[in-house]
């Protein structure tokens, strides 16, 4: 059946009254904002809504992106269109561009949002992964005030977060570190599609040596996992095709894909082994780029003073 049961349907004005209706209206209440996952799911009767409230209105609050000196704060309520289209943003964090040319089609990247992405908690989200890669910690905000989550504790299980019934998920925050940089890659069955598997890359440099590097997998677990083992191999190594070899192997031992119409279990520990091995390549290459694009500007500095 593709027609959704009857639902009442509310438009929240600002945040404290999308909370007070969720508290008024309890379990059967949900919040929609882009709706690409949560409409299809009513449709099919999939999940039990009574209430629909509407936070679109809220976009002009929360749909921002703030570039800091030490930390990235994106509003929930902002757009995968508008991280696309951020230069400052890529500029910090590249990966985020990685990820959104690869997220679904131009239809959902107009309306979708980066808090309904978290939210939903599908293993297999693309910006679950890149927010687990860069370390990112989520505002939530309810009757009782603010509490900061990090992303390990937020993803309690598929489709599962710590957004409590009369509370939203407001802003995300990143920390900012000085040479570092970070990349996506995503295998999919069709532009567009869910990832078959998916993983994010952080790398932070000083120097030859590697100081810190984060790695975040998609599709190949109950949730978006998180490699401690891999930052613990990779801190104070300079990079190498040996190492990148090492972190992928660590990569594929530590998920639990499950056999699907997108892939056997072997093929998606293979593609997390070689996604890791590439992204973690890529996000070093790009730390030798920006540095290698400094000392070109500053001979040609001193070229000119001479």
């Amino acid at each position: 059946m593709q027609v959704p049961a009857p639902i009442e349907y509310e438009r929240a004005t600002d945040v404290d009254h999308a909370v007070g209706l969720l508290e008024r209206l309890g379990a059967e209440a949900r919040i929609v904002a882009g709706g690409h996952s949560l409409i299809p799911m009513m449709k099919l009767r999939l999940t039990d809504v009574e209430y629909l409230i509407d936070i679109n209105d809220l976009h002009d609050e929360f749909g921002y992106i703030r570039i800091g000196p030490d930390e990235v704060r994106i509003g929930a309520m902002t757009r995968h269109r508008e991280l696309l289209e951020s230069a400052e943003l890529a500029s910090v964090f590249p990966i985020f561009g990685d990820a959104e040319r690869v997220i679904a089609d131009p239809v959902v990247r107009n309306r979708g949002t980066i808090g309904g992405s978290l939210c939903q908690a599908d293993p297999a989200e693309d910006l679950s992964a890149v927010c687990t890669t860069l370390n990112a910690s989520c505002v939530i905000r309810g009757t009782g005030g603010e509490r900061v989550v990090t992303m390990e504790d937020f993803h309690r299980g598929p489709y599962e977060t710590a957004v409590g019934q009369a509370e939203i998920l407001t802003e995300i925050r990143f920390p900012v570190r000085p040479g570092g940089s970070s990349a996506y890659a995503k295998v999919e069955r069709r532009a567009g599609d869910w990832a078959v598997t998916s993983a994010g890359a952080a790398v932070w440099m000083d120097g030859a040596v590697i100081i810190d590097a984060r790695v975040g997998l998609a599709a190949v677990g109950p949730n978006t996992t998180g490699i401690p083992a891999i930052s613990e191999l990779m801190r104070g190594q300079e990079p190498s095709e040996e190492l990148y070899e090492r972190a992928g192997e660590l990569a594929s031992q530590s998920c639990s894909p499950s056999e699907d119409g997108r892939g056997s279990v072997a093929y998606k520990h293979h593609l997390a082994q070689e996604l890791t091995r590439r992204t973690l390549r890529r996000s070093v290459e790009r730390i030798r780029g920006a540095t290698d694009g400094i000392r070109d500007h500053n001979a040609a500095d001193q070229r000119r003073d001479t």
